[in-house]
């Protein structure tokens, strides 16, 4: 079966091996996540796919138009929606209305973990792009972390598109491949992951069997 889940990562802490080593680890509360609807290659959709919802929220809180994906199924309203696409041979493991918990990961699987980084701000080249900056002498004025010249004379004339330039920092979707997992406690629906996460405590990821594990 190919696994999926949302979940909310909680911060990071560190265990040890019985070998004495240290691993870093991030802790992940995952699911339950409910199947609240099944594509079909055979159907409309023309493809095998299952919807997973995550986080129950008032009916209050959502569009007639987001509540109606949840009626038209019979299965109670979530806050987030993700859609995973699986195999034929996958596909008949899932049912609408099924709840996927944190039990269907173990120790020693490999996950695909993707987050929205944590916004910095708008930044400058030094810290967005890693430019070393200028020097601090030999008449340098008032011009240590620019990122010096960006256009050219009079043909183009202009600033080359892509350009590394100060900007906004982070604040994007971003997915880290191939953590190993170290520790499962499924009956708090915690996993614990070798390594960092994207994103801030309680930001919503999506974990998934690693695609190059």
């Amino acid at each position: 079966m190919a696994h999926a889940l949302m979940g909310r990562k909680l911060g990071m802490t560190q265990i040890f091996t019985e070998e004495g080593a240290r691993l870093a680890c991030t802790v992940l509360e995952l699911g339950p996540c409910a199947v609240v609807r099944k594509k079909l290659r055979e159907g409309k959709d023309g493809y095998n796919a299952i919807q997973l919802g995550y986080e129950d929220v008032a009916e209050r809180k959502l569009s007639k138009a987001e509540i109606g994906v949840f009626k038209a199924q019979d299965v109670g309203v979530k806050r987030h929606l993700r859609e995973v696409r699986l195999g034929d041979k996958e596909i008949v493991e899932y049912e609408v209305g099924q709840e996927i918990s944190a039990e269907v990961f173990a120790v020693g699987d490999v996950l695909d973990v993707t987050g929205v980084s944590k916004g910095k701000g708008f930044s400058g080249v030094m810290k967005r792009h890693n430019f070393k900056g200028a020097k601090r002498t030999h008449g340098v004025h008032e011009y240590f972390r620019h990122g010096g010249s960006v256009g050219m004379c009079a043909w183009p004339g202009k600033v080359i598109k892509g350009q590394k330039m100060p900007g906004q920092y982070g604040n994007q979707r971003k997915t880290v491949q191939n953590l190993r997992v170290v520790r499962t406690h499924p009956e708090l629906n915690l996993v614990l992951v070798q390594g960092a996460v994207p994103g801030p405590p309680k930001g919503l990821v999506f974990v998934k069997a690693a695609v190059k594990g």
